[in-house]
């Protein structure tokens, strides 16, 4: 019975999974390609394509935080009511899907966003600037994308691997304010919320 309630726990977390990045991919795709359609400024572009790699760091640290926290000192948080320790606790035992989220989900898709900015933002220089060779430009932004997005991963683990619980301890927090704000966004506070009842 528990091996069969892991699997169908398993295939419903697959199915979330694959349908939030499909949402979650459009809806930034969109909102990047509408945002640098009226984005005529150059260096309001670059800005734009560095929170899209900022926030794939970020989820990335979150993702390596949540397998490296360490459970029991939230269990004392717990029983003196610290805000978000219960969440943390749940992130913690649930770190395969957090990491799967953080790291595979909002990091692809960071990734595959920041490509498609970059590409928008070499159109419209060579469009302004004919003499530039569009291949060359091409190769340095893909560079650039890359060692910032390799670069900012690298010090996130870093951080992530040093400061594990304070980490998972601050996203619980950060999703308890969220979750006042929208109620039913975080499976998480809700399953929660359900333990404490």
């Amino acid at each position: 019975m528990t091996s069969k309630k892991n699997k169908g726990s398993k295939y419903k977390w697959v199915a979330f999974v694959s349908l939030w990045t499909f949402v979650l991919s459009v809806f930034i795709t969109i909102a990047s390609e509408v945002l640098l359609e009226n984005i005529k400024s150059f260096i309001l572009s670059v800005i734009l394509l560095l929170i899209i790699i900022v926030v794939g760091v970020i989820f990335d640290t979150i993702g390596i935080a949540a397998a490296a926290a360490e459970e029991v000192p939230f269990h004392a948080k717990a029983a003196k009511k610290v805000t978000g320790a219960r969440q943390a606790i749940f992130l913690i035992r649930n770190a395969d899907q957090v990491a799967n989220f953080c790291n595979d989900v909002v990091g692809d898709i960071s990734g595959i966003v920041s490509g498609v900015i970059g590409a928008a933002i070499i159109f419209r220089f060579v469009a302004e600037e004919p003499a530039v060779d569009r291949a060359v430009l091409s190769v340095v932004m893909t560079g650039i994308i890359a060692s910032l997005t390799v670069g900012g991963k690298a010090i996130g683990k870093m951080v992530a691997l040093d400061k594990a619980n304070a980490i998972i301890h601050l996203v619980s927090v950060v999703m308890i304010r969220f979750d006042r704000l929208l109620p039913g966004v975080f499976p998480v506070s809700n399953k929660v919320n359900k333990k404490r009842k």
